[in-house]
């Protein structure tokens, strides 16, 4: 990626949101690979610049020039290797939380930490400007193909942001007609008795649960979370429920590259209580398609008046599935820590979900100075999702009082 290419769309958002409001480090991307055993360092140190080289996005910065926003060559990702002498969860937080010089990069960097004999930690750390969920899966994937000397088939070189702009804008005058229909400020969410309104970035805090929900006939598994999700704000008190989702855009020529191919947008919904959550799920699903329609058109084009947020709504998901085990590493005991806290968070509350081999991970992102009680709103997901995908013909209230304990009242009419 030797020319200037144009950024994308979510790209020139983010960018515009670091500028003027500011991320902390909630656009951190960190992921861990465990590797025990008799690790050919060097090798491996290897293997990372060979991978950079392969996804020349991770050495991209963000420039104004040309009247517009480009994609240029930034300082060197840096591969580092360190000996821990002190505690490893010390070590790793420090370089999660450790800033990007976003005008110079790099934006991304290879941290080996030596954790004892035969122990090693690899650390990955990258802005989202260059980096996205699904980039972790290319990333461990050819990784370890490196490492194990195993051949690459070379990638094309896409203007991903020229070819972008291209959908957009035939996509453009029939999104603003559908937003303009159903796009409303959200105002604020309630979430155990307190209201939410917060669109920035800020300190977060995590915790995580594992779920194997019942399959539901029609449904994906995201659906049902999402689903699942929408009738719990409701019990919460929320008539009118509105969460973000981060949609993926990436095209088929890019479904092996590294970078930033994510879309967030808004689905609304008005769970009435006396309907199943079946019925409620099905309705959910068919907005959800309509949605997807216009995945590549951020709303920000379609509703310009929309200021640069961090989070576009209080509460948000994003959803990954993984159908392989983790990548092997030739000689070595390898594990993936797909999702790593960057100790941050955009919104009042962000679910980050992976469904993998060993289940559906929810990890839930909080800001604990608006959201109280972050284990009690885990535990009732977890719950609600459990009861609602073995009996999904129950009404919605039923779910809600069982799942509740009972404290549920609906709103006055």
């Amino acid at each position: 990626m030797n020319a200037a290419h144009e950024v994308t769309f979510t790209q020139q958002g983010m960018w515009v949101t670091e500028q003027l409001v500011g991320a902390g480090t909630a656009y951190h991307m960190p992921l861990l690979v465990n590797l025990d055993g008799d690790l050919d360092a060097d090798a491996l140190l290897a293997a990372c610049a060979a991978l950079v080289e392969r996804h020349p996005m991770l050495g991209q910065v963000v420039v104004e020039a040309e009247g517009g926003l480009r994609l240029v060559p930034g300082a060197e990702v840096p591969l580092t290797k360190a000996r821990v002498t002190g505690g490893v969860d010390a070590a790793v937080r420090e370089e999660i939380l450790r800033g990007f010089d976003l005008e110079k990069g790099p934006l991304a960097r290879f941290t080996l930490l030596e954790t004892a004999p035969e122990r090693h930690v690899l650390v990955f750390v990258a802005h989202h400007l260059v980096f996205d969920g699904h980039s972790k899966d290319v990333l461990v994937r050819d990784l370890a193909a490196l490492y194990n000397g195993e051949p690459q088939t070379p990638l094309a070189t896409v203007d991903h942001g020229a070819v972008e702009r291209e959908r957009v804008a035939a996509l453009l005058p029939e999104a603003r007609d559908f937003w303009k229909s159903r796009w409303q400020d959200p105002g604020e969410t309630v979430l155990l008795g307190q209201a939410l309104r917060s669109g920035r970035a800020g300190e977060g805090r995590e915790l995580s649960f594992t779920a194997e929900p019942a399959a539901v006939p029609g449904l994906t598994r995201f659906e049902t979370l999402l689903a699942a999700l929408h009738v719990l704000l409701r019990g919460y008190g929320n008539d009118r429920v509105t969460t973000a989702v981060d949609l993926s855009t990436r095209p088929k020529e890019a479904a092996g590259h590294i970078g930033l191919f994510v879309n967030e947008l808004p689905v609304s919904s008005q769970p009435q209580v006396e309907e199943s959550f079946l019925s409620f799920a099905v309705a959910l699903r068919a907005g959800l398609r309509e949605v997807y329609r216009f995945r590549q058109v951020p709303l920000v084009r379609a509703m310009p008046r929309i200021r640069p947020h961090a989070a576009l709504v209080p509460v948000s998901v994003s959803y990954r599935t993984r159908h392989d085990a983790d990548p092997v590493f030739t000689g070595l005991d390898a594990s993936v820590e797909w999702t790593v806290s960057n100790h941050a968070v955009r919104g009042a509350l962000h679910l980050q979900c992976v469904d993998g081999p060993g289940g559906l991970v929810v990890s839930l992102r909080y800001d604990p100075e608006v959201v109280s009680d972050a284990q009690k709103v885990a535990d009732d997901l977890r719950l609600l999702l459990e009861r609602a995908t073995f009996a999904p013909e129950r009404p919605i209230n039923t779910l809600l009082n069982d799942t509740l304990e009972k404290r549920w009242v609906p709103s006055p009419p």
